[in-house]
């Protein structure tokens, strides 16, 4: 079995190469096990409906459940003071922690509640991991999953009379992109008034009400850190689902203000970070690491590098990059069961455009490789595959502005897939969030050197970013910190 690999992957077509986009939705279910009569409180089932289906597909999605007592406390901790305090005391919610690195957290009908380890390791005290939890509770009070069902089968609708009735092409286009922005607006109106909400909850139960903003500001602050170009778009977007993070934040200031000064209402910080240290931090150890410019995979035995100014994502189905010049790649596992040479399962029809005398067999590192070229829909693609038994390992890069350097950066992370030795498995271990605590007059700066597997010019960033540190900022004695370690 591959992890992220799918076997086969067969495709009709060239692979469509924007590969960017992460899903990010505001999208919580005790599978911790625990049952509770308290109301609002954690129990294994609900009613049967549309999200008890959705659940396992949800689940697979995000990796699986992941267990960790301390942070589980922490969370069914918050459900019940939230729950208390809430427009609706009387609804049931079941909490899943899923096992994945992306920061999200988002909601289903009928209580279901969803919430990444990546969210958690991000979140620097209780009050901010309960300003997540009451934005997604106010989805489900509000029922604005019901209506956005509802109106997105009108939009539908709309969209089939008006392709039926009106022959213009252009009319019926322009209509269909007006349905689009509106069901946006629609969907970015519910994310305000999920804020909104969530905020007034918050201050109810006893937290900071400028969580939310505090930790919105840290989610924009960690996607410009995870952005290839280190800059985040503040423009607004017309079909985006989500309000642009800085009118967000003003917007939850200005929430927060309407209840209190600055100061106000408990943020749990020690309480909290104690809770998650320990939690596993960016990737599953089955689905392989991200190290820097560099893919690692213990079970398989693999390793890979890109080029300097790649970025690196281990997706679901495959691990991507980018270098922000308009290149990007794809590495990915396929079933070679049924071909007698490389040659013949890169001529099999999968690739689109295949230039014919471009293919020719080739090594990497003592490894049975075949490399190829194809030109399709404006796109110059560079194809390599590398054998070990009866997996294929793929890198296809793909650039719509192709030159030498674009061949040059193909080759150089093609020839570095290699097998890893004996030595290097054992040394491989996955990152893990640790709580420290600073001796007096440490500095960011100082405390980041003892960061493992983030490139070292990156770590003084991350660290001020999962700290919440402003720059050459001198801690007390004791104080509390997250560091990334292996």
């Amino acid at each position: 079995m591959l992890p992220r690999f799918p076997l086969p992957l067969f495709l009709k077509g060239l692979i469509t190469l924007v590969f960017l986009g992460v899903l990010a939705s505001c999208q919580i279910t005790d599978d911790f096990g625990r049952k509770s009569s308290k109301s609002g409180g954690l129990r294994p089932s609900l009613v049967d409906g549309v999200s008890q289906k959705e659940h396992p597909r949800v689940v697979a999605t995000y990796g699986g459940v992941y267990s960790d007592e301390g942070a589980e406390q922490a969370i069914a901790r918050v459900v019940g003071s939230l729950v208390a305090a809430s427009d609706n005391p009387n609804t049931h919610y079941r909490i899943t922690l899923l096992n994945s690195p992306t920061v999200n957290a988002f909601a289903l009908p009928e209580g279901y509640l969803y919430i990444t380890r990546g969210l958690l390791a991000l979140a620097n005290d209780t009050s901010e991991l309960a300003a997540v939890l009451s934005h997604e509770m106010a989805h489900v009070t509000a029922n604005h999953a019901v209506q956005r069902q509802r109106r997105a089968a009108a939009a539908a609708l709309a969209n089939r009379v008006m392709s039926s009735v009106v022959a213009d092409q252009s009319t019926v286009s322009e209509a269909e992109r007006t349905s689009q922005v509106s069901f946006a607006r629609f969907s970015q109106e519910q994310e305000l008034l999920a804020d909104d909400i969530g905020i007034r909850t918050l201050s109810k139960a006893g937290y900071d009400p400028f969580a939310a903003a505090r930790f919105l500001k840290t989610m924009g602050e960690f996607a410009k850190f995870q952005s290839l170009s280190g800059e985040t778009n503040s423009a607004p977007d017309l079909l985006s689902s989500h309000p642009n993070t800085p009118e967000r934040v003003q917007r939850a200031i200005r929430s927060a203000r309407q209840i209190g000064a600055p100061g106000i209402g408990v943020k749990g910080k020690q309480q909290y970070l104690t809770s998650i240290d320990g939690v596993l931090f960016g990737d599953d150890p089955l689905e392989g690491y991200v190290r820097g410019r560099s893919f690692l995979h213990k079970a398989l035995g693999i390793s890979f590098s890109v080029p300097k100014g790649y970025v690196l994502e281990n997706a679901t189905e495959a691990v991507l990059a980018s270098n922000g010049g308009g290149t990007a790649m794809r590495f990915d596992g396929a079933d070679l069961k049924g071909y007698d040479t490389l040659e013949s399962y890169l001529r099999s029809g999968w690739i689109n455009g295949l230039i014919a005398n471009s293919v020719r067999p080739t090594t990497v590192n003592g490894l049975p490789a075949v490399i190829g070229s194809a030109v399709t829909d404006g796109w110059s693609f560079r194809i390599g595959v590398v054998r070990i038994g009866s997996t294929g390992y793929r890198f296809i890069f793909a650039s719509r502005t192709p030159g030498s350097t674009f061949t040059s950066q193909f080759e150089q992370t093609l020839n570095s897939f290699r097998q890893l030795s004996a030595a290097e498995l054992a040394r491989l271990r996955p990152l893990r969030i640790k709580i420290i605590e600073a001796r007096k007059g440490d500095t960011a700066r100082k405390l980041a050197v003892k960061m493992s597997g983030i490139e070292p010019a990156r770590r003084y960033e991350l660290f001020s970013i999962l700290n919440q540190t402003k720059g050459n900022e001198r801690f007390e004695d004791k104080r509390l910190l997250k560091v990334v370690v292996d």
